[in-house]
């Protein structure tokens, strides 16, 4: 009893201290977002509001202001849009009486209209019901200078819901990013890896390569037995099986989400096969809904966590343009999809972006960026079978004395990104589990013949060096490569030592980790690629993953994968 009469005694001066750190914190927050007005809605959820236009006669005259776009803050600091916070939070409906002071606010219905509404409250201003001899009909009625506050405070460029994402604050950082793509094809064959061989642990995200595109738009399974089909371990064979379940990697990925709460799993469309493809959709306004919404269905289907762009590359400004509405209308699909189904979780979009600067200075990365969680930056294939010289793949620096060997770097190319406003902590960059092989040549920056007719001159780092290779190290690229002074052959790779490099250069770039392409070429324990960039970043992303899915077709991934 004496510890409840204690607590209870307590209790007051901790609600009042628990106020005081809340309000200094809004006050704060206030302080380092100038582009942003802060509400609260019934409980410690932060809005920032910004508004299309000044309300019209009729807009005012019905107490609405059209055209508000919101995205809220949780009180742990994460960005969600506000479609998916009212449910999050358990708001179903939020209004006022004709005594409250006026809502602002947007609504959403299926084809992304108005129906949700947040109400502004204030404690510190008396707001007045208006009469009809206070307030013509005819005129605007202003009820509180909160609200006149509120809206002198907007920015000149006016902005419209679902066509314009105001700048977000910079999220709360939660560790580096180790992410890895995992390809259907690799699944199959003489170098086959299969899911339950991922380093799962020590990784972040895993970006599923590559779902197809179909003429009119819609995104589909390229491989549907990797996907779904193939039976694995403890699967249940073809004759026992009952309901519409997914197998295949679907269902191994989504075990391994669910035994680990921080990995995310994403579906990678596009890739060098199926990129031709982006270019008649993403012109086309209908196509680029279309491949908007059949991408979300299918991240929801098995079960992902967000989407990932592959298109290799737009080639002109044109295309460059179309590529940034296809990322808008990919953005508003998901926020969509959040709050039409009460999902209190912010799904990604991510796009692997050139490092070189014939393909990366043809992109308007500046218009794609507000719908960009993450840039991959494919930080390698600086040289291979295109060249009429050897060089290094994927160097980090330019050497000064090796300058035919590297003419570009994955320094120059964050520099370009940085330069032009991208967030660091949005950059991964990418490093390569394969080399590429150069023939009937004396040495690093000189001619060569021919790159092999083992995979166009593509080796695996797992069978690298080549057996009677001496493996050397260019300290100025930081970057490795191999010589073989009978065969003549170098080859250009990285290794755990030009890894150690990278991950000490994301560190103090601070940028937001790096990925790799791709599972199937990497080794295991010490002398993996994947091991030392995750021991040597340290701090792995800790954001939570989602794993309910209610609305996907596959009844095992609906249910959450009951029994596994």
């Amino acid at each position: 009893m004496r510890g409840i009469s204690v607590w209870a005694s307590w209790a007051p001066i901790m609600a009042l201290g628990g106020l005081a750190v809340g309000a200094a914190a809004l006050e704060q927050e206030r302080a380092e977002c100038p582009f942003y007005t802060t509400t609260t809605i019934y409980m410690p959820t932060t809005v920032y509001v910004t508004a299309t236009e000044p309300p019209t006669s009729s807009d005012s005259a019905s107490g609405t202001s059209s055209g508000v776009s919101a995205t809220t803050t949780s009180s742990l600091g994460d960005v969600v849009p506000s479609t998916s916070s009212s449910a999050s939070e358990g708001i179903t409906s939020a209004t006022t009486s004709s005594s409250a002071v006026p809502s602002t606010g947007v609504s959403l219905s299926d084809s992304g209209t108005a129906s949700f509404t947040a109400s502004l409250s204030t404690s510190t201003t008396a707001v007045q019901e208006p009469t009809s001899t206070q307030v013509p009909t005819s005129e605007p009625v202003v009820t509180s200078s909160v609200t006149s506050g509120i809206i002198s405070q907007f920015s000149d460029e006016w902005c419209s819901w679902f066509t314009y994402r105001p700048p977000s604050p910079p999220p709360i950082f939660k560790g580096y990013k180790n992410a890895i793509y995992f390809t259907n094809w690799g699944t199959s064959g003489n170098n086959s890896y299969q899911p339950q061989e991922l380093p799962v642990s020590e990784l972040t995200h895993i970006l599923y390569a590559f779902a197809d595109i179909d003429a009119n738009g819609t995104v589909k399974s390229s491989d549907a037995f990797a996907d779904v089909g193939k039976r694995y371990a403890r699967d249940e064979p073809h004759n026992r099986a009952r309901g519409h379940h997914a197998y295949g990697v679907v269902k191994q990925l989504y075990l391994h989400k669910m035994h680990n709460r921080n990995l995310k799993t994403l579906l990678s469309i596009g890739g060098f096969d199926y990129s031709p493809k982006f270019v008649p959709v993403a012109a086309d306004t209908g196509r680029r809904r279309v491949f908007a919404d059949s991408a979300v269905r299918m991240m929801a289907d098995y079960g992902f966590d967000g989407i990932d762009l592959d298109w290799k590359y737009p080639a002109d400004a044109e295309q460059s343009q179309h590529f940034v509405l296809l990322l808008k209308a990919c953005r508003e699909a998901l926020d969509r999809f959040s709050f039409q189904h009460r999902l209190p979780y912010h799904f990604l979009i991510t796009v692997a972006s050139p490092a070189g600067p014939v393909n990366s200075h043809k992109l308007d990365l500046v218009g794609m960026d507000p719908y960009v969680d993450v840039w991959n930056l494919m930080a390698y294939d600086y040289t291979g079978s295109w060249d009429n010289s050897t060089g290094h793949q994927s160097n980090l620096y330019r050497s000064p004395h090796h300058p035919s060997a590297t003419k570009l770097s994955t320094d120059d190319a964050v520099r370009y990104y940085e330069g032009l406003g991208i967030r660091s902590s949005k950059i991964l960059i990418g490093v390569p589990t394969y080399g590429r092989s150069f023939e009937s040549t004396s040495g690093l920056g000189q001619a060569y013949a021919g790159v092999g007719s083992e995979g166009g001159g593509v080796l695996l780092y797992k069978t690298l060096p080549r057996p009677g290779a001496r493996e050397m190290w260019d300290d100025e690229a930081k970057a490795s490569w191999s010589y073989n002074d009978v065969t003549r052959e170098l080859v250009s790779y990285d290794t755990p030592r030009s890894t150690l490099y990278k991950a000490r250069y994301v560190r103090r770039k601070k940028l937001g980790g790096a990925f790799f392409w791709e599972a199937t070429g990497d080794r295991g324990g010490a002398a993996s690629l994947v091991n030392t960039m995750s021991k040597t970043l340290g701090w792995l992303d800790e954001s939570p993953n989602h794993l309910w899915y209610p609305m996907s077709q596959y009844d095992n991934i609906r249910w959450g994968m009951p029994g596994a």
